[in-house]
């Protein structure tokens, strides 16, 4: 079965903008919650090499019309009105898997000219960057988040309902050579790999890559997630520190996701080896969330657990000044939900899954 990417409210004229009443005169991508969005995510497509059974339906996502889609002209555009007129520092390109856009080296090419000093990222699930690193670190990319649940080969191949895990180890391996650093792991907390976690974190360990472990949220598009199987912070804190000394939780900026904490015995590039657990539904950090996003169609989503979307791709193609967007991204960032609300019992999940818009 294949499932529908959603209908979102999307904002495509200035009378469906969010007011910006009281908002203050200031450039940057601020909400009435006290918030600055400094971290913008970009997803380049919908399409994906992989079939995760927490994210993506088993016959994929109906895909999105060509035409539809940013060009790397136009992603570029947006990334260099987020950096020198919105105050964005940190920019991530997601998917679906960015890699299965042909013009992947292009898009990273021509942002990474109008980036200035801000980092260019991508999270990858690692399929076919062995045979891409080397032309993407050429082209501006500096850091890589690979997804990688668990390196049990059959237990992969259930989960991703593809048998590709030696590919993903070759993009690893890839990565580490081309001089990535740090490289991170990312993965989805589940009950079916709860097992394996510790087995995750002596492998991360062994081949110096970060790992970081994410609670699942419910963006899934079969929509199976359930509050009540999640597997939370705490119970991985327990499987984990029957092999591991974990010690000293920490955040190493207050707005990252991540509670990082010290792996005893074990060191990172010389230094102290860390494990790093994004709380996102019993510890939520919704407080200090400093993302904004760019859906694969050009939308803003100012939470990833909204429903309403700001049209940027009409203004890009309808002659529409740089300073134009810019208000209309900013009326979109003011108007942010204070949080994604799991803890209550009205909590509705977003009609879109994580796949159509992006990590």
């Amino acid at each position: 079965m294949t499932l529908s990417l959603g209908l979102p409210a999307i904002r495509r004229d200035p009378a469906s903008l969010p007011t910006t009443e009281g908002r203050p005169d200031a450039s940057g991508l601020i909400d009435q919650h006290g918030r600055t969005a400094r971290d913008l995510r970009i997803s380049v497509t919908e399409k994906c090499s992989l079939r995760c059974t927490y994210c993506m339906p088993e016959a994929g996502l109906p895909a999105i019309a060509r035409n539809d889609l940013l060009t790397p002209v136009e992603i570029a555009r947006l990334v260099g009105i987020a950096v020198r007129d919105l105050g964005v520092h940190d920019i991530r390109f997601t998917g679906g898997e960015p890699l299965m856009r042909a013009d992947l080296v292009e898009i990273i090419g021509l942002s990474s000219a109008v980036a200035g000093g801000a980092s260019i990222s991508m999270t990858t699930n690692g399929i076919g960057l062995d045979k891409r690193v080397d032309e993407l670190v050429a082209a501006g990319l500096t850091r890589l988040n690979i997804s990688l649940d668990t390196v049990d080969r059959d237990h992969f191949a259930r989960l991703t309902r593809r048998d590709r895990l030696p590919a993903v180890f070759a993009g690893i391996e890839a990565a580490k050579r081309a001089g990535i650093a740090p490289l991170k792991i990312n993965a989805v907390l589940m009950r079916d790999t709860l097992g394996g976690a510790a087995d995750l974190l002596e492998w991360s360990l062994a081949n110096e890559a970060r790992l970081r472990f994410i609670e699942q949220m419910p963006l899934d598009a079969d929509e199976a997630w359930a509050r009540d199987n999640m597997v939370d912070a705490a119970e991985l804190l327990d499987v984990l520190g029957a092999r591991f000394t974990l010690t000293q939780p920490h955040r190493v900026d207050p707005s990252d996701p991540a509670e990082e904490w010290l792996v005893a015995g074990h060191t990172y590039n010389g230094g102290p080896a860390t494990v790093g657990i994004i709380a996102s539904v019993t510890r939520s950090f919704c407080a200090a969330c400093d993302r904004t996003r760019v859906t694969a169609e050009g939308t803003v989503r100012s939470c990833l657990f909204g429903d309403d979307e700001t049209d940027l791709r009409a203004l890009l193609r309808d002659g529409s000044t740089d300073a134009t967007i810019a208000e209309w991204w900013r009326a979109a960032m003011w108007g942010k939900q204070k949080g994604h609300g799991m803890e209550r019992a009205d909590f509705v999940r977003p009609q879109r899954s994580m796949g159509a818009i992006g990590g």
